[in-house]
């Protein structure tokens, strides 16, 4: 705490400061309100101030830079009116604390010290002069997380200001009140941290500016690194600081970059509702939010029914009895390695030469353009010629061949049947269009046709015949080519689209024996269980379905062949859990967004999925995707979600857990309890519950191994009274508090005030691939931790101290 005379400084400032805001907070709200109303009425009144003249050249003109001038008029009190109303809730959001931190600094070579008071944004005095609050993303903001009093030094863009630092304070101000006030020594005071942490569990995440560590601020303030590559202890604050290093990056590039130029990929939709008010919360726009099974899905299109991650670690943790169990664990190991990838690359380069599939035009039964005459033409292409342009020339070849079949169609008996059945329409539309070409085709009026005509000496030279003839045999002609044009709209729209392609026999092809698989690569080795691997793969695709790990090696041998579709307009893209991407779907997405710089989080600790990327260190693969110089690896070892005791139960489970350090902030014990059979644990966790509900936490959750476990628990627990249970699923679209039942690999990400372990026992998991979805499930718990089984402890129990736990 500071002293009794600083403290009554600290309130009379901040009065001053709370006065100013509302002085220009009203100052403000008339001017918000009146450009709104002026911009509303502008755009009501829009076409009264706009004569539309198109007379003549000079008065079309004069209408063109009218409305331009108008547009340019309403674009400006728009902007004006988005500008004061961006400043209106900045003072808004400041109001009820206007800062959080504060630190004085002399500059080397000045006599007098600054006072640099840190909040959510900046605030001007009156005067514009100086700053009564800085932006936490200032660059002398930067200081409060880097540095202890003491020599400090931040970066400009006109270089760098080094001094010294000679206070460092800290405060929690709630509804205008200063509450707290701390001197500190370190990065950011433990007691303010504490109180942080020690609250209850929110269903959205909350931003952390006041609480950010030097660690996390290398994060968020990182310009340099194309690839930023996060390895994060559980509840280590790495999602945090990406989300608060999104509105680092909004603000300093304010000019150059929107938010709509970012995209999160979540690891699933409920995550992207948990994550979705920090920005806003900080007076920024939300980036795009996707996961990569939207973006496989949406890339596959409607043809193609893509397995979600989540059924295969469903397949993975349920069906282990099952045969081709363990062809299938090699087969989502193989699909997600760079060696298939380029093995796919080998099968390209193949292509080239020979095996190209297509599917053949048909119409009306029978052949158009049959798939032989396609690879035939697509060969005649000089070999020099890329793939992707060699379909572009069979698609202009194709569309060309339709164009001549479809005139010679249009006398097919067919079409005189087709145009029995025309409606009245179709012949009010052909004579329409034909009696405007007749008139424009017409020579000027002859005045003595008339007279010749009463005379009779027109009948009989067939001119007056001919003429109803001609335009009758029009009519018809007409109809014919409008008939046959709407019947091979479809097959030209199938060109257009490369539908003649057959990417699904393209696919298949590769699976088949070992001998030609290993010619048709280039020499790439198939993997273990090979011959079972392929069955499983042609009987989904026979179903028009993909294994999860088919879904994007598919999409990059259609980009081989087709052409490869990138975004350039993206210029950040941020992976959560970036352990459970494979390296194939890494190098995917670099390709998809080749201007765009990529920040990676994620914990392997947390690898739940078989086809994990490691994270650590030079280990990881993500390293090579843009260059060991343009990549950076940032450590971030310290635990705060959890307490001391239930960090030290957790990381025992790990063979590299000793690295990680708890924050200190002590709880009760991880709270084991056996029971003799599932009806009495199921009864036992029903009791617990309803005691952490009266206790007032107010997040719970029961989580389980797998959706299967999770319904069974479900049901167990609402029949014994639990009401107010929810099963979340992988359809949930919003995380909310309350008492939750849920799968362990969908509440990654998530933190809970307490958690329950539906069954940990050595019959749920056993295996070492299991390891990390427990630990996973155990790390979701804040402030209490309990385990439950009715047989033997799993063995991650079993080998580790006893002292790191209590015996319910």
């Amino acid at each position: 705490m500071i002293e009794k005379q600083d403290w009554v400084q600290e309130r009379k400032r901040l009065e001053q400061v709370t006065e100013q805001l509302e002085a220009r907070i009203g100052e403000l709200e008339p001017e918000v309100s009146g450009l709104r109303d002026q911009a509303m009425d502008f755009r009501k009144r829009f076409w009264e101030e706009v004569t539309v003249n198109a007379s003549t050249n000079e008065d079309f003109e004069e209408t063109f830079y009218s409305i331009r001038q108008q547009e340019a008029l309403l674009s400006e009190r728009e902007r004006s009116h988005r500008q004061r109303q961006r400043q209106w809730k900045d003072l808004k959001r400041l109001l009820p604390s206007p800062y959080f931190g504060r630190i004085d600094f002399q500059e080397d070579g000045q006599s007098g010290d600054e006072q640099v008071y840190i909040g959510v944004s900046s605030f001007a005095a009156p005067d514009g002069m100086s700053f009564l609050v800085y932006d936490w993303r200032t660059p002398i903001a930067s200081m409060y997380y880097d540095y202890s009093p003491g020599p400090a030094d931040y970066d400009t863009p006109g270089g760098m200001i080094a001094g010294t630092m000679k206070l460092k304070r800290q405060y929690q101000i709630r509804n205008g009140q200063i509450h707290n006030v701390f001197d500190t020594s370190i990065t950011i005071g433990d007691e303010l941290l504490q109180q942080v942490l020690g609250k209850e569990a929110d269903s959205q995440m909350r931003s952390i500016v006041a609480t950010i560590q030097q660690e996390q601020n290398a994060i968020i303030r990182d310009d340099s690194s194309r690839m930023l590559i996060v390895q994060g202890a559980a509840g280590s604050g790495k999602t945090s600081a990406a989300l608060q290093r999104v509105a680092y990056l909004l603000y300093k590039n304010r000019d150059r970059l929107r938010a709509d130029q970012i995209v999160l990929f979540s690891p699933n939709p409920m995550f992207n509702s948990y994550v979705s008010t920090v920005l806003p919360e900080l007076g920024e726009e939300n980036m795009q939010q996707t996961t990569i099974q939207e973006y496989l899905e949406y890339g596959l299109g409607k043809d193609w029914r893509p397995e979600d991650p989540f059924d295969q670690i469903e397949y993975v943790l349920t069906q282990k009895l099952e045969p081709g169990y363990e062809a299938r664990l090699s087969g989502i190991l193989y699909k997600a390695s760079e060696a298939y990838r380029q093995a796919l690359q080998g099968y390209a380069q193949w292509l080239g030469g020979e095996g190209i599939r297509f599917i053949g035009i048909t119409f009306r039964g029978r052949d158009l353009i049959s798939s032989e005459e396609m690879v035939s033409q697509f060969y005649s292409y000089g070999a020099s010629i890329r793939l992707p342009n060699r379909i572009v020339l069979l698609q202009e070849w194709l569309l060309r061949r339709l164009e001549a079949l479809e005139r010679k169609e249009r006398g097919a008996l067919w079409v005189q049947e087709e145009l029995d059945y025309l409606d009245k329409d179709d012949y009010d539309a052909a004579y329409n269009e034909l009696s405007k070409k007749y008139r424009r085709d017409q020579p000027v009026f002859d005045f003595t046709k008339p007279y010749l005509e009463a005379q009779g000496e027109l009948q009989g030279d067939g001119r007056g015949e001919e003429n109803v003839f001609d335009f009758a045999e029009q009519e018809e002609e007409l109809l014919s080519r409008m008939v046959v044009k709407e019947q091979f709209k479809p097959l030209k729209r199938q060109v257009k689209r490369l539908g003649f392609l057959d990417l699904k026999g393209l696919y298949a092809q590769l699976f088949g024996g070992e001998q030609d698989y290993l010619v048709m690569t280039g020499g790439a080795e198939a993997p273990e269980h090979w011959p079972d691997i392929c069955s499983q793969t042609r009987e989904k695709l026979n179903r028009g379905e993909l294994f999860h790990e088919d879904a994007t090696p598919f999409l990059y041998l259609k980009e081989l062949v087709e052409g490869v579709r990138t975004n350039t307009e993206v210029r950040h893209v941020f992976i959560d859990e970036g352990q459970d991407y494979s390296p194939f779907q890494y190098m995917f997405l670099q390709k998809l967004f080749p201007r765009a710089r990529m920040t990676v989080l994620g914990d392997f600790g947390q690898a739940i999925f078989t086809h994990s990327t490691n994270l650590h260190e030079t280990d990881s693969p993500l390293i090579g995707l843009y260059g060991k110089d343009a990549t950076r690896l940032i450590s971030l070892l310290r635990s705060y979600r959890s307490t001391r005791e239930i960090v030290e139960f957790t990381r025992a489970m790990l063979p590299d857990g000793g690295r990680i350090v708890p924050f200190d902030r002590s709880g009760p014990k991880p709270l084991l309890t056996v029971t003799g059979d599932p009806g009495q644990r199921a009864a036992r966790i029903a009791a617990d519950l309803a005691a952490l509900e009266a206790d007032g936490f107010g997040s719970i959750a029961v989580i389980a191994k797998t959706a299967a476990e999770s319904r069974e628990a479900y049901v167990a627990l609402t029949a014994l009274g639990c009401e107010s249970l929810r099963l979340v699923t992988k359809e949930t679209p919003a995380f909310e508090k309350g008492t939750v039942v849920i799968p362990a690999y969908l509440a990654k990400g998530i933190e809970f005030d307490a958690v329950l372990i539906y069954d940990a026992s050595g019959g749920a998991y056993s295996r070492e691939s299991e390891r990390k979805l427990f630990y996973t499930a155990c790390t979701r718990a804040m402030h209490r931790l309990l385990l439950y089984t009715d047989k033997e402890w799993t063995p991650y129990i079993l080998e580790m101290d006893a002292e790191l736990y209590e015996m319910g």
